[in-house]
């Protein structure tokens, strides 16, 4: 089944481990170009919508950051094939994946019922429900609404 806009509470875009270019301590913003699948989702992307960095790998898996998405698609701008900028906020400690996983509302998510899947992937409203559960006062001032 397609997605549609209203599908999409927040983009997910996962790295394998901590991505080069982001510090570990959560002072600021950072922005970094995520590559993406050249797929139908890339023309429901905007500026401006909510995103969440998921690290997959053995150490520290989950949500390590969270931002917005800072520009629409770009082709080969700043490398080879599709990508996007996203603005991330590093959080002082990660949203563990168990405990996502652990969560009804999560456990559906398209990031555990296919790992290995491409950028974008998404959340729901309710997914990301739980996640903001989870952030509490950790989440960047103004989190998830565009400054």
């Amino acid at each position: 089944m397609a997605l549609s806009g209203p599908d999409v509470a927040c983009w997910l875009v996962k790295s394998a481990g901590w991505p080069d270019g982001l510090p570990r301590d959560p002072t600021g913003t950072v922005t970094l170009r995520r590559c993406l699948r050249p797929t139908y989702r890339l023309d429901l992307l905007r500026p401006g919508q909510p995103c969440v960095l998921w690290v997959s790998g053995r150490v520290e898996p989950g949500v390590g950051a969270v931002g917005w998405l800072a520009s629409g698609v770009d082709v080969g701008v700043d490398g080879p094939g599709a990508g996007v900028h996203v603005e991330l906020a590093v959080l002082p400690s990660a949203v563990p994946r168990a405990d996502l996983v652990a969560d009804a509302r999560f456990r559906t998510a398209e990031v555990v019922r296919m790992a290995a899947g491409s950028n974008p992937s998404y959340l729901d409203a309710v997914q990301f429900e739980a996640v903001l559960d989870r952030l509490g006062p950790d989440a960047p001032a103004g989190w998830p609404l565009r400054r």
